[in-house]
C-alpha cells in the first residue's frame, strides 16, 4: 500500500491501514469503530446514503475482503475534511475511488465514496 502524506490527518493514517491489513486483521468493533462517530453520514453509489457508524463497519467488510492492495493517487486535506483519489487491487483488476470525508473533534462524521458500481462488482468487489 501507498501511504498517505504527512499532511494528512491520523484518522485517516489509521483509516488507510485498516481498509488495507486484510480480512484477518479487521475487528467490525475494532479500531475502525474508534475512528467514526456514532451518527457517521455515509453515501455510495451500491450502498446510498446511510446513517451509523456500526452498519459501516459491518458493510466495510466486504471491501476489505476483496483488495489487495491501494496506491493513493493524490489527496487534498483541509481544516474540517479531506479528499483522497485511490486505486483498489481488486480480484479481478483495478477499480478507481474517490473519497470525501468530513471530520468532527477528531473522527470522520462523513463519508461520501466515488466509483463506477459496474466495474466495482466486475472486478470483483461485494
Amino acid at each position: 500500500m501507498s501511504t498517505l502524506s504527512k499532511a494528512a490527518p491520523d484518522v485517516l493514517q489509521r483509516y488507510y491501514r485498516i481498509l488495507a491489513a486484510g480480512p484477518d486483521a479487521f475487528d467490525p468493533d475494532g479500531e475502525l469503530r474508534t475512528l467514526l462517530v456514532d451518527d457517521l453520514e455515509f453515501e455510495g453509489p451500491i450502498a446510498g446514503k446511510r446513517t451509523g457508524a456500526a452498519g459501516f463497519c459491518q458493510g466495510v467488510k466486504g471491501f476489505i475482503a476483496t483488495v489487495s492492495d491501494l496506491e493513493i493517487i493524490q489527496e487534498v486535506h483541509g481544516a474540517d475534511g479531506s479528499a483522497i483519489l485511490y486505486d483498489a487491487r481488486m480480484p479481478a483488476g483495478i477499480v478507481r475511488l474517490a473519497e470525501f470525508f468530513g471530520f468532527d473533534n477528531g473522527k470522520i462524521s462523513t463519508l461520501r465514496i466515488h466509483y463506477d458500481p459496474a466495474d466495482y462488482v466486475r472486478q470483483g468487489g461485494h
